[in-house]
């Protein structure tokens, strides 16, 4: 069964950027990054979510942040200059960004959000992004990523369950 091309990849598309699609069937009962991980055979730490969050100074923005972390949103604040973040209600994610929750990306949103990604993005020759839908993930190079959404890199997520030390 062919995979459906996305707006996300026909962003990809037009830069001229390499990646590679894999579906994964999708439990709606489990969106965990965990899990889809697992279905696309990649470590979690090299499958990023995206995340929307709203800065008290900056605004909306896409946080994208390695499948085993959670966003700190401390850390976010001082990336990116706010004083306070928070990630919207899951009922403003889809007005705001187009996507549902499980196929949020940067690529080809509603609005062209800032973006701003996990200072780990860069350690992977390769790494993971929904494609804009449920059951589709791209793979590319995160250099490929960053250009294609004008992201920045940033300290904004800690392992799940932890506190990130101040350093």
């Amino acid at each position: 069964m062919p995979i459906p091309k996305t707006n996300a990849v026909r962003v990809l598309d037009t830069l001229g950027i390499t990646y590679e699609l894999r579906a994964y069937e999708v439990d709606p009962n489990d969106l965990a990054a965990e899990s889809v991980a697992e279905k696309i055979g990649m470590p979690v730490e090299q499958v990023f979510k995206t995340l929307v969050a709203r800065g008290d100074r900056s605004g909306v923005f896409l946080a994208v942040v390695p499948g085993n972390c959670e966003l700190d949103l401390k850390a976010t604040a001082k990336a990116t200059g706010d004083r306070k973040v928070e990630t919207v209600s899951l009922k403003e994610v889809q007005p705001l960004t187009g996507y549902i929750r499980g196929g949020v990306t940067a690529l080809a949103c509603k609005k062209a959000y800032p973006v701003w990604v996990d200072e780990t993005f860069e350690l992977f020759d390769q790494v993971s992004v929904s494609a804009g839908v449920r059951g589709v993930q791209i793979i590319l190079e995160p250099a490929d990523y960053l250009r294609a959404t004008q992201g920045k890199i940033g300290e904004l997520a800690r392992l799940k369950g932890e506190s990130r030390q101040n350093t």
